[in-house]
């Protein structure tokens, strides 16, 4: 068997990035260490901190700029409570996107980008990539209780993460993919919740780092903590031999240091 960075360089390649909570720190710390070894994707997608890192980088935004921006981020600039069906209002978050995307639609990015949302009047995971890009990344990372609902195309959204935790929804079948699995649980999710576990897909190669620090909106110092984590894990895991089967998927999972 190969490497995983073998594998990636053999062919190309579809990033999917999990949800999970505050976990878009983890995913710029993966991100850096592709950017640094020059595997890019070719198309993206993810649900929740997925679809905010995924969506910044087809946007345009490198990976070290991306990882600036979260390194700073301070709570005061997306905590804006307010009375409703969650207790951040969200134009705060909205008004950050906003500031922070390159591009404003899906048709100007760089890669060809797809976000999963919940969709609360059809109770079921709608895929967005197409229209505007801040709107559908707000939606997708509105997590149940902290954020209130999002209109996209005047339709009620929450968290990608409730029925699409991988965020794969949005790429083709048997598309060849690397996702990058978060492991940690959301505070809202039962320990041994089967949208924990790594998704079987054929064509997938899963990246699976455990023992990551866990970051909330209450500690946002830990995300600078994690992003080292992860960067430093997902070096290692490139020089590291995937297990699995090419019916279910591929794993390479280790442990953070």
């Amino acid at each position: 068997m190969p490497t995983l960075r073998e594998h990636l360089c053999a062919e190309p390649f579809a990033l999917a990035l999990s949800s999970g909570f505050f976990g878009f720190f983890a995913h710029a710390g993966l991100l850096t260490v592709l950017e640094d070894e020059g595997l890019l994707p070719t198309r993206l997608a993810g649900s929740s901190a997925g679809a905010l890192v995924a969506g910044c980088w087809a946007s345009g935004l490198d990976a070290p700029k991306i990882a600036d921006r979260f390194l700073t981020l301070r709570r005061e600039e997306f905590w804006d409570p307010a009375p409703g069906l969650g207790v951040l209002r969200g134009r705060r978050f909205r008004a950050l996107l906003d500031e922070t995307l390159p591009v404003s639609r899906f048709d100007a990015c760089r890669a060809p980008v797809a976000v999963s949302v919940f969709d609360l009047i059809a109770r079921r995971t709608a895929v967005i990539d197409r229209g505007e890009l801040a709107p559908a990344i707000h939606a997708s990372a509105a997590f149940p209780g902290m954020f209130q609902p999002v209109a996209v195309d005047a339709r009620p959204c929450l968290d990608g993460g409730i029925a699409d935790r991988p965020g794969t929804l949005g790429l083709p079948v048997g598309a060849r993919v690397l996702y990058h699995h978060l492991s940690s649980r959301s505070p809202w999710r039962r320990r041994g919740s089967p949208a924990l576990a790594v998704p079987a897909r054929a064509g997938q190669l899963a990246l699976v780092i455990d023992g990551l620090p866990r970051v909330s909106p209450f500690d946002l110092a830990a995300g600078a903590r994690a992003f080292a984590a992860a960067r430093d894990a997902a070096r290692r895991a490139l020089d590291l031999t995937p297990w699995g089967d090419d019916a279910r998927g591929l794993v390479v999972r280790l442990e953070a240091k």
